[in-house]
């Protein structure tokens, strides 16, 4: 870890590490002039008496990485050594003690664990949670929002809050993320994905929305308001919504937004933490000169910044010395104490009174020189005796082979495991709701995995189907409009348009499959689609074998002559249909399909499908259907010599091999593929068989009767090849 302060001379202390912008985004300008005053009056009270703390902060202020642990807190630690009491360094070496405790914000991680002597700048988020719910019930608010950090912090606070609603009767209708910003490049890469509208929900059912964040995400929101201004041209945005916001927001400014209107937020409830108003500061902020202390360069740089202005004279227009921090707005700079500034304000004793307790003189039984930081006797310290250093979560213990029970290993937790606690000795299954983070020491709920309409690969089945459907209905059109023509008489026009109304609802029964399965769509997926397939390949038998028979009774002395009409296609229409309804009756009766939630087949998602019931009964299924196909097919066939204009034996053995070929694809494709991926495999095989049928028999007719009208004549009739 970085040294974030550290000694340069017997009286100069230096600050490392947070640079000012770093730093005037974490804190804001209040807060670093907090962190000045605090300092300025813990000097001047002299609990540091023989301690000069940051005379000036930024002329010591060296650009070094940052020392940041998990969610960018900085964590000071402290170089000393004993020539701050007179003597010199030796070989100018820094010793480092550390890390001193105190963090501006630690909402969730337990820092305890990893820190035992954290000191929290802010605390625990705890207790908003009670008063967030007190709220709502206090106004009797029982449709919410929620809109938090796309982080662990977020997701923590969406995973508490959302039971504790539930609880008390109250609904989160709404829940959004809004991504955490670390740098201005970031806002106009957010604003490419999210519009200001898509992030602030101007849902008309919800009025009250209750935001999570931490405080540069009012920054970015002010941002898109800004640039939705530019771009629409719309001076007053507002969506008329209540905002309940956390302690952790801030609404000052940085120099760059001071413009930056906040009427937006008007009439928004906000959680505060405790302030006290501390005697002096105010004055502090009155009398502050930048001309005051040539050598103070942080206050000249935030001066020129915040006034537009320089006090070298040599770029821009020049301070005139009337500037005041009282003149500048309040969104930008606040005067009075706010309950970050105050904690600023109690970090900085606590730091003063931790470096008091370590060089104040000891008693006179001790050697009476000052303590160099290696010879630190832990008179108030509790000491540790221990074989090892404990197991942190995500690890459980393994006992030493040849070492005594007290000393183990610290392995990590297994696949699918973890361990939330300190030194646990076995690691343990998440539930079946719930998988494990990346560093296994907490479960997070599992995503809802099925073929959404809103997903890319849904959208792109939708616009198949959709898109097949106005071809269909399309070419039925053009059937009846020339249904005089011999074309589309020679070729039983009642069945052509069974089989293109049969065809046009197998296109739209892939909609069952696509969207959050229920119990009804269960029922209906698999019977429908195969109701409806053997009708359409019934058609096409029925088809086929009047065409041929019509021809076979042409022969002189043929008993196939009763056969010929309409009965028998009807009869062949009906009876292929029928008994798929009856198998399909039977599978419904006895094994029907159930909605099922599989939580162990994807490591992190819950897949909501349908099962079938019977997988003998699906195939049962699958199986007469191909049983049609292959007598289409052998029909056709035999039909392949009849005259030109009668020809439709190639188009549909074409159609028939497409139909097959589909089908005995998608087995092995079925079986090998999981979850929502299953379901677009079956929906692509309904559309792609179907198509398949469409463009091998329907297509040539088409062309013939659009493009070829001189071939539909009863001249046509009579040739042969």
């Amino acid at each position: 870890m970085q040294e974030m302060l550290s000694v340069s001379s017997p009286s100069v202390w230096r600050l490392r590490g947070p640079v000012w912008e770093n730093m005037s985004r974490t804190w804001g300008h209040p807060g670093l002039m907090q962190l000045l005053f605090g300092q300025v009056e813990v000097v001047a009270s002299q609990i540091l008496a023989q301690l000069w703390l940051v005379k000036h902060l930024w002329k010591h202020l060296e650009w070094e990485n940052l020392a940041v642990l998990t969610y960018s807190f900085i964590i000071p630690c402290l170089d000393y050594c004993d020539s701050l009491h007179g003597s010199a360094c030796e070989d100018h070496s820094e010793t480092t003690v550390g890390p001193f405790p105190f963090f501006l914000f630690a909402p969730v991680m337990n820092a305890s664990t990893h820190l035992p002597f954290l000191y929290r700048m802010m605390p625990s988020d705890v207790v908003q949670y009670s008063g967030i719910v007190q709220l709502l019930r206090h106004f009797q608010w029982t449709w919410v929002g929620i809109i938090a950090t796309d982080d662990d912090d977020g997701e923590k606070f969406v995973q508490t809050l959302t039971p504790l609603l539930s609880q008390h009767g109250i609904c989160p209708a709404i829940i959004a993320n809004i991504p955490t910003l670390s740098h201005y490049l970031n806002y106009m890469d957010l604003f490419m994905k999210k519009s200001p509208r898509s992030i602030l929900l101007t849902s008309s059912e919800v009025n009250v929305f209750i935001l999570y964040a931490e405080s540069r995400t009012i920054t970015c929101i002010k941002w898109l308001i800004y640039i939705d201004k530019l771009i629409e041209g719309n001076e007053n945005i507002s969506v008329n919504k209540i905002w309940i916001m956390t302690a952790h927001w801030d609404f000052s400014s940085d120099i760059l937004h001071k413009n930056f209107e906040i009427q937006f937020f008007h009439g928004a409830l906000s959680f505060a933490i405790h302030s006290n108003e501390v005697l002096g500061f105010t004055r502090f902020l009155q009398v502050v000169d930048p001309q005051s202390d040539n050598n103070d360069r942080f206050i000249q740089v935030f001066w020129e910044q915040a006034f537009g202005c320089s006090l070298s004279g040599n770029t821009g227009e020049e301070c005139t010395g009337q500037e005041k921090l009282g003149h500048l707005p309040g969104v930008l700079f606040e005067m009075s104490m706010t309950s970050q500034s105050y904690r600023i304000y109690n970090a900085i004793y606590v730091l003063a009174h931790a470096l008091y307790k370590i060089y104040k003189p000891r008693p006179e039984t001790r050697d009476r020189g000052h303590l160099a930081p290696l010879n630190l006797q832990p008179w108030q310290v509790q000491p540790l005796s221990l074989c090892n250093e404990n197991c942190h979560p995500g690890y459980s213990r393994r006992k030493k082979e040849g070492k005594p029970f007290c000393c183990y290993d610290c392995v990590p937790c297994a696949d699918g495991k973890i361990s939330d606690q300190m030194d646990i000795d076995d690691c343990f299954q998440c539930p079946e709701d719930r998988y494990p983070n990346k560093n296994q020491d907490q479960c997070l709920p599992k995503r809802i995995n099925f073929l959404s309409f809103s997903e890319p690969l849904g959208i792109t089945l939708i616009f198949l189907a959709l898109t097949l459907s106005l071809i269909t209905f399309w070419v039925l059109w053009i059937f009846t409009s020339h249904r005089n023509t011999p074309i589309v008489k020679a070729n039983n026009q009642d069945l052509t348009y069974y089989l293109l109304i049969s065809l046009l609802l197998c296109f739209h029964s892939s909609f069952l499959f696509i969207g959050k399965p229920q119990t009804l769509t269960c029922y209906l997926r698999q019977t429908t689609f195969s109701i409806i397939f053997s009708v359409a390949v019934s058609c096409i038998l029925a088809k086929t074998v009047t065409v041929l028979l019509a021809f076979m009774a042409t022969k002189p002395g043929s008993r196939l002559r009763k056969w010929v009409g309409k009965r028998l296609a009807n009869f062949i229409l009906l009876g292929g249909s029928l008994i798929q309804a009856g198998i399909c009756a039977i599978w419904l009766w006895i094994f029907p399909p159930f909605l099922d939630f599989d939580f162990h087949t994807l490591a992190e998602d819950i897949v909501v499908e349908c099962k079938e019931g019977s997988d003998t009964m699906f195939y049962c299924v699958l199986g007469y259907l191909g049983f049609l196909a292959i007598v289409s097919f052998i029909v056709a066939f035999l039909a392949k010599k009849l005259p030109d204009i009668f020809n439709e034996a190639k188009f549909i053995t074409f159609s028939m091999l497409v139909f097959c070929s589909v089908w005995f694809s998608f087995i092995p494709s079925y079986l090998s593929t999981k979850g929502k991926y299953m379901v677009a495999v079956e929906v692509f095989s309904i559309l792609a068989s179907s198509a398949g049928l469409l463009g091998c028999i329907f297509f040539p007719k088409c062309y013939i009767i659009l493009f070829q009208p001189m071939l539909n004549s009863k001249d046509q009739l009579t040739k042969r090849k």
